[in-house]
């Protein structure tokens, strides 16, 4: 036996006081004091038929010794050791997305956590406990402890994941542990059911529910009409359900579609709707089953709301107006050139037509037609203007850059003829799409500023560009190039990785889980990313010149995790295990203070017996 405070055993000198003050305390005297006469008779009659036992006081004086002695105890919080009573824990937690499931409210993630705790409530005291979770990454919870009530608390604050997991890492550190004590009682509590299980006990938590889920779903708008494809898959049973499209947040559904499901197959849908454009779009499928979160798909459509301001200098600007506005989402402010001036702010597009500005826009990208002369900060120099004796043919450019694909993607680019243009000297790094022997002619990049820009060294009244296609083309893929897309692509699954375009005067990137976590991203690369560990829709606010917009993207659970009853086919250990244990503890405290509190009845009532007679 050990004792956690032994000072507390300084309380047993209390046992010599307490008997050294039973022998010199003085005895009393009984005395008379007035009365009726009857009382003294019945007071006379009872000590004559129920006469006090000398044995009272030492009766009363063994419990008060008893009562010292287990106070004494109680403070030095005696420990008593159980050998090889003790065993060592480790447990693997499953949180992938298919533990989300749920049997009348409860999931089996919860389950799960219930099976952990109820197995260390039943451990011998003095046990160890470890807890690794296994969801986008795999977490330690809390490596060998002892204390029960921390661990269990540890356990309670585990959340749910929603990705589809590897057990590898999990596994690592679980057979780490089993090499140093082969006796290690491992247990894995998921929901997959294994053919073939090695020193580890599976605890599987599946309650054989029911699943249905949306999946491969793609979107078309045009023409002022909304098409949506995709399937929806019963998992384990037949069931008939209604798929329903919802548009920006509203209440009645833009189209409908009736599926009779079989088990395990993908019935596909095709809905139908008018729809000139929309910001999302939500679809859902009807009854609830098991997995909520694969009961709908969220689609934003972020091209929708983007609108360029763009602020267009120029004496002629039939051609480029023309050409803006075929492009669409474009709201187009057009000025002479006697009219600029360089405090005019607040565009994200400039563009100067055959005229010069003495010092470049700040605050958004801009484009040169036929510069004049040079420009500070610009990056690049003009040396002249060349005039040609006939009308000569562009080349475009063959260079293999991802960024030079997408500025000429569509365009053909074999039928531009200029007759006059304006040599450059480039000094930024620029990427040139059409030349002329090997004069840049129409190229792209940053200037100083870090703004978006864009040059053609000529005239649009000195070349047959925009009455070609590629004319239109070529704009629409260089506002695409001057406006990048915050995001790209929308609809993600958990697990994944997530990316933002950093813009200029981008001043911060917060991003909000579905769950409500909330991270800032690093701005000073041209993309941030972030992993997607939620399910559900992430908010992405960008702050670009302390204006702050909203976007939103999709993630949803993976197709792996829809699935009720996942199977693999082996897991385990490697070794040989043993069935040693170690010491184990019995806490005796609460023993004590019943026999405390028993004590303190008993003497009581001796007391009382003694006083009053009492039996």
């Amino acid at each position: 036996m050990n004792f956690l405070f032994p000072l507390g055993l300084l309380g047993l000198i209390g046992i010599p006081i307490l008997i050294l003050i039973y022998i010199i305390k003085s005895k009393y005297a009984e005395q008379t004091v007035a009365s009726t006469y009857l009382w003294t008779l019945s007071e006379k009659f009872l000590k004559r038929k129920r006469p006090v036992s000398p044995l009272t006081g030492i009766i009363s004086l063994v419990l008060q010794i008893l009562a010292v002695a287990i106070i004494s105890l109680i403070i030095a919080h005696p420990i008593i050791t159980v050998p090889d009573s003790a065993k060592e824990y480790c447990f693997l937690l499953d949180a992938s997305g298919s533990m989300n499931m749920e049997t009348e409210g409860v999931s089996r993630f919860e389950r799960g956590k219930d099976e952990i705790e109820s197995i260390i409530n039943r451990a011998t005291d003095g046990s160890r406990y470890s807890l690794i979770v296994v969801s986008d990454v795999t977490t330690t919870v809390f490596e060998q402890t002892t204390d029960k009530k921390q661990a269990i608390e540890l356990l309670n604050a585990v959340e749910e994941g929603y990705v589809a997991v590897d057990q590898t890492d999990a596994l690592g550190e679980a057979q780490g542990y089993f090499d140093e004590n082969p006796s290690v009682l491992t247990y894995l509590v998921t929901d997959t059911t294994y053919e073939s299980v090695t020193n580890i006990e599976v605890i599987n938590v599946a309650a054989d529910e029911k699943n249905a889920s949306l999946g491969g779903v793609i979107w078309d708008l045009s023409g002022g009409q909304l098409t949506l494809k995709g399937d929806v898959r019963a998992h384990g049973q037949d069931r008939d359900v209604t798929v329903s499209a919802y548009a920006d947040g509203g209440e009645e559904a833009v189209a409908t579609a009736q599926l009779q499901l079989k088990a395990d197959e993908a019935v596909p849908f095709e809905l139908t709707a008018m729809l000139k454009t929309f910001t999302s779009l939500r679809l859902i499928i009807s009854g609830e089953d098991a997995l909520s979160y694969d009961d709908e798909y969220i689609i934003y459509n972020v091209k929708s709301e983007d609108t360029y301001s763009i602020l267009l200098v120029s004496d002629t600007p039939f051609f480029l107006e023309t050409a803006l506005g075929a492009v669409g989402h474009t709201k187009v402010d057009v000025i002479s050139s006697e009219d600029y001036n360089s405090t005019i702010r607040g565009y994200g597009l400039y563009i100067f037509d055959c005229c010069t500005p003495t010092q470049a826009p700040n605050d958004g990208a801009v484009w040169y037609f036929d510069p004049k002369g040079s420009i500070p900060d610009a990056g690049f120099s003009v040396q002249g203007e060349v005039v040609l004796s006939r009308g000569e043919l562009l080349e475009k450019t063959t260079s293999s850059s991802s960024v030079a694909k997408k500025m000429i993607r569509g365009i053909e680019g074999d039928e531009i003829y200029i007759s006059e243009y304006v040599k450059c000297s480039l000094y930024r790094n620029f990427t040139t799409l059409f030349s002329y022997k090997g004069n840049p002619i129409v190229f792209a990049g940053t200037n100083a500023g870090g703004h978006r820009e864009v040059v053609f060294a000529f005239d649009l009244h000195n070349s047959n560009l925009p009455m070609l296609v590629d004319f239109i083309v070529m704009v629409d893929n260089l506002m695409t190039f001057s406006f990048p897309d915050v995001i790209e692509e929308v609809n993600y699954f958990a697990g994944d990785e997530a990316s933002v375009n950093v813009i200029a005067n981008c001043n911060s990137i917060r991003v909000q889980s579905p769950l409500g976590k909330v991270t800032y991203l690093n701005t000073d690369l041209a993309t941030a990313t972030f992993p997607l560990s939620e399910a559900g829709t992430y908010t992405i606010t960008v702050t670009v010149s302390n204006i702050p917009s909203e976007f939103y993207i999709y993630s949803a659970v993976p197709e792996a995790e829809r699935i009720p009853s996942p199977s693999a086919e082996r897991i385990g250990l490697q070794g040989e295990a043993s069935t040693d244990g170690f010491d184990g503890t019995y806490d005796p405290l609460m023993v004590l203070f019943i026999c405390l509190a028993l004590l303190f009845l008993a003497d009581w009532m001796v007391y009382c017996y003694e006083k009053y007679q009492l039996r």
